[in-house]
């Protein structure tokens, strides 16, 4: 227990693998290349013979999994901005993956507070573009004034809290649950940690990839309506 806050701090530093013109690169992008590399293989060849009429039971199933992820994003945004469901389907499945990755032994990326940080910048910008393209920029800017002008100072400060909301609450859920997988590895390393695994790695880790694309839905119909 003694060496527990040394080890925690060593399994949380994303140390650079290698440099590209004096460019360090962490392991939390090395990992996120290697899902990217995967899913692209598995597009590839997936998608590579299919077929308009008699389709084969994998391209049914295939349809049907693409099509049901698509639904996810297309039910937290709504049907007449669906067009911003495909990125909230991409999301979603990178975090579910980069959360998963774990298990084999990776680290995964949304442990480092950069990754985070980057997402939740996309978000927020995809969420202010959503607001400007619906309502023009001066429709946008009126906005902040709404529902009475003195709450303008309010309105702008959330367009800096909702990024860093979405960030800290994405990595504050992954640091808690890896914290306490190893606080319970310390106490019983055999037996203990793989009940608990299917909790903290498998569900949780799905549940915060779901909490980040519906709260990063719900932010783009606020800023529509």
């Amino acid at each position: 227990m003694g060496n527990l806050g040394p080890k925690l701090l060593e399994e949380l530093q994303c140390e650079n693998v290698f440099t590209i013109g004096g460019i360090g690169i962490s392991e939390s992008v090395v990992v996120t290349w290697i899902i990217m590399a995967v899913f692209l293989l598995a597009a590839f060849l997936l998608t590579r013979n299919l077929k308009v009429e008699n389709p084969g039971r994998g391209q049914l199933m295939l349809e049907y999994i693409v099509t049901w992820l698509q639904g996810i994003g297309e039910g937290i945004i709504g049907e007449e901005e669906k067009g911003y469901a495909s990125y909230l389907t991409s999301i979603l499945i990178y975090l579910g993956v980069a959360n998963l990755i774990g298990m084999l032994g990776f680290k995964p990326p949304t442990k480092d507070l950069n990754v985070t940080a980057a997402l939740a910048l996309m978000s927020i910008i995809l969420i202010e573009y959503a607001g400007i393209h619906k309502k023009g920029f001066r429709g946008w800017l009126k906005s902040f004034t709404q529902p009475i002008a003195i709450v303008t100072p309010i309105n702008i400060l959330e367009v800096f809290v909702k990024p860093l909301s979405l960030c800290m609450r994405l990595f504050g859920n992954v640091l808690g649950a890896f914290v306490i997988m190893k606080l319970i590895e310390c106490i019983l390393p055999v037996g203990l940690p793989v009940i608990f695994s299917a909790y903290f790695d498998v569900f949780d880790g799905l549940i915060q990839a779901y909490v980040f694309v519906f709260l990063t839905g719900l932010f783009i119909k606020e800023a529509i309506e």
